[in-house]
């Protein structure tokens, strides 16, 4: 008997874009869905003549296959029916063909699809630890040592579970094949099998230095190289520092998180430095040379004369060395003046000489502040 049109099996015209042809399978599968209509053949026939249209018009090389030739040219590119599905092409419809039945979506293509079965085996978990470091380490770079307590492959089986000079048996549960297979209405799902877990074979005879895990927990002390110019948060990778991965299987990796203390002094913005300072009024009025300390020893900042509160002043280079390059910040130092109190009488006489040179009267209310924002509103 001849099949019936693959278009016209969808509703859909010839020149249907893929996001129609989508749609058109999507309402069609779940109208026609088994578990919608128990015990309904024809609803059965109808879900699977719709898959198996949906399958090849998706398919941008079979669809021309199929445009130019119908279903004989499709037999000459190799396609069987429903067994012969890529399950690939199904995975946007997880909802529909997975969650009805209970079984995750691959498990329904396992006869044809190309999803294999078996569990591989794995590479080694990846671990993770802090290091706390200090501004300068950071800026610097430090050796520092790190213990850990991680798996390892078993020295006495070397990883392969069972006792030396014994091998894994196949598993009498699924033949070795790692699945096993059940019949679910049209369906043939295949299911990883729970006795081996999908190696397709069993320990017979465990190893009694690690009860057939073929790994053992070990402690560790490693010596770690922390680059100059690391910031909080950084990850240092340390390549097969890790886990053990299973037998023949590389070992996972150690990621070192560095956390870098809070500095009494300096304030970290990216590669740059911030501290603050305290100079006097007659510094900031006259001016000064002042001796500030930096990551790399001292440095002489000139503060001009008239400095203001707030001010900032640049050292440059004086900051931190950036990761991936040569390059250095700088050091930005800000100036807070300091007014002076407990004067002496004959300071206070010295402060009101100057203030009356200058034209202040300090005796009267200034009034400045008030004009200046009057003209600021006005």
């Amino acid at each position: 008997m001849a099949k019936r049109d693959y278009y016209e099996i969808l509703g859909i015209p010839r020149n249907a874009p893929p996001e129609e042809i989508k749609k058109a399978y999507r309402q069609m599968a779940l109208k026609h869905h088994p578990d919608r209509n128990p015990g309904n053949k024809e609803a059965e026939e109808r879900f699977k003549e719709a898959a198996e249209a949906y399958s090849v018009l998706i398919d941008v090389e079979k669809r021309s296959v199929y445009d130019r030739y119908g279903q004989d040219g499709l037999r000459g590119e190799g396609f069987q029916g429903f067994s012969g599905f890529d399950s690939s092409v199904f995975e946007d419809f997880e909802d529909i063909l997975g969650n009805f039945f209970g079984f995750s979506f691959g498990d329904f293509f396992g006869a044809g699809g190309r999803r294999r079965g078996g569990r591989e085996r794995e590479r080694g978990r990846d671990l993770a630890l802090e290091v706390e470091i200090s501004l300068e380490e950071a800026a610097s770079g430090v050796d520092r040592e790190i213990k850990l307590n991680r798996s390892e492959v078993c020295p006495a089986c070397h990883g392969s579970k069972s006792k030396p000079g014994r091998t894994p048996s196949a598993c009498p549960s699924c033949g070795g094949k790692g699945q096993m297979r059940y019949q679910q209405g049209f369906f043939t799902v295949a299911r990883t099998c729970p006795r081996c877990q999908g190696r397709g074979e069993v320990i017979s005879s465990p190893c009694d230095h690690c009860g057939g895990k073929g790994h053992v927990k070990e402690k560790r002390a490693l010596r770690v190289r922390i680059p100059a110019g690391v910031s909080d948060g950084s990850r240092l990778r340390l390549v097969e520092e890790g886990e053990a991965g299973d037998e023949g299987m590389p070992g996972g990796d150690l990621y070192v998180v560095t956390r870098v203390l809070k500095h009494p002094f300096f304030e970290r913005e990216e590669n740059d430095l911030v501290c603050q300072i305290e100079i006097s009024s007659t510094q900031a009025a006259l001016g000064a040379r002042i001796g500030i300390p930096t990551l790399n020893g001292s440095e002489v900042l000139k503060i001009p004369a008239g400095t203001q509160p707030g001010e900032s002043f640049k050292l440059k280079g004086q900051g931190i060395q950036d990761i991936s390059s040569r390059r250095r910040g700088d050091l930005f130092v800000r100036v807070q003046v300091k007014t002076p109190d407990g004067l002496s009488k004959e300071q206070r006489t010295l402060l009101a000489r100057l203030a009356e040179l200058r034209g202040e009267n300090v005796e009267t209310v200034d009034e400045s502040v008030i004009h200046k924002v009057k003209n600021i509103l006005h």
